[in-house]
């Protein structure tokens, strides 16, 4: 899964390319139905997974745009995705980020962490989160 995330080819792309735009375009559509649409859609998806998951066999792989990953690491990069677009929906309409469990917050700092050594190097990482005086002026993102 760590892999997956260091190489994505869409790592810094900008706002405008069309990967970037086809996510956009697609949630839009999602939203449509505007937000109590949008809301069922959800709670439908969160008692689905909550009936099917438990009975998913040990190993079992999934299928995930090109890549093959075990349940466990596609589970973990949808934790990511929950946490990192949680965060930007709440920026985006001025509200606190909501609070995620702490397995789930764990889970997302220790990918992210890796990500971050990946890119920057894990010095500059160590530096950003122990010694602001000494971080790099720019280390962000994956």
């Amino acid at each position: 899964m760590f892999d997956r995330y260091a190489a994505a080819a869409w790592i810094g792309t900008p706002l405008d390319d069309a990967l970037n735009v086809g996510i956009r375009n697609l949630s839009v559509e999602f939203a449509a139905g505007g937000p109590d649409a949008l809301a069922a859609q959800v709670e439908a998806a969160i008692r689905t997974t909550r009936d099917l998951l438990p009975a998913e066999p040990a190993g079992r792989l999934v299928r995930w745009a090109s890549s093959v990953l075990s349940l466990d690491d596609f589970l973990v990069t949808r934790i990511l995705e929950i946490a990192v677009h949680s965060d930007d929906l709440a920026a985006s309409v001025g509200i606190p980020t909501p609070e995620l469990p702490t397995e789930a917050t764990e889970i997302v700092l220790g990918l992210l962490t890796r990500l971050a050594a990946h890119r920057h190097g894990p010095t500059a990482v160590l530096r950003t989160l122990s010694r602001a005086e000494r971080a790099p002026a720019a280390i962000t993102g994956i």
